[in-house]
């Protein structure tokens, strides 16, 4: 196989959130597609929280795309100066309140969706956090603080009794797995 050929390349919207972009890209066959457009976002970071208790530590926020309310892992993107490391102990400190003095792990770092968008998710897990602060949360966020039992968690997501996105799930299993 071999890679497409961009022959040109437009920016549709730019915004902080992420930009579009519409490429016109050959084939190898020659086909050319004029209007294909990636979502160009920041890298972004996940984490699997456990307090000492074996309980996950979740976020329940509204999502607009998705007209419900989700329970998902602590997320964000990472801000220019700082390491992905530091990003998720961020993210879990601003979003939860909660911290650990253990370094996070690594699980894994994957493509978010390579057919129409440009960036990664880094899965982490954070093992003995506690709650040391209050949430520091944006002006658009509005988040509550879900604290369940880390083996039922994974009931809940067979039984599919709870509205979760993909990302938190496939988290979950991923430091269920490391886990064990």
């Amino acid at each position: 196989m071999k890679k497409w050929k961009t022959l040109k390349t437009e920016y549709i919207h730019k915004s902080p959130f992420g930009h579009i972009r519409k490429d016109a890209c050959q084939l190898p066959n020659g086909i050319i597609i004029h209007d294909y457009y990636v979502n160009e976002y920041s890298n972004w970071v996940n984490a699997v929280v456990i307090t000492k208790e074996k309980q996950l530590v979740l976020v329940e926020q509204y999502r607009y795309a998705g007209e419900d309310y989700f329970l998902e892992v602590p997320a964000g993107k990472i801000e220019a100066h700082e390491t992905d490391e530091e990003g998720i102990v961020r993210e879990v400190e601003e979003e939860t309140g909660f911290t650990s003095l253990r370094k996070p792990v690594l699980l894994g770092e994957f493509m978010v969706n390579p057919a129409i968008q440009n960036n990664k998710i880094k899965t982490f897990l954070l093992l003995e956090a506690c709650k040391t602060s209050q949430q520091k949360l944006d002006d658009t966020e509005e988040i509550n603080i879900q604290l369940i039992d880390f083996e039922k968690f994974g009931e809940m997501i067979i039984a599919n009794t709870i509205q979760i996105q993909l990302f938190s799930a496939h988290a979950y299993y991923l430091a269920r797995s490391y886990l064990q």
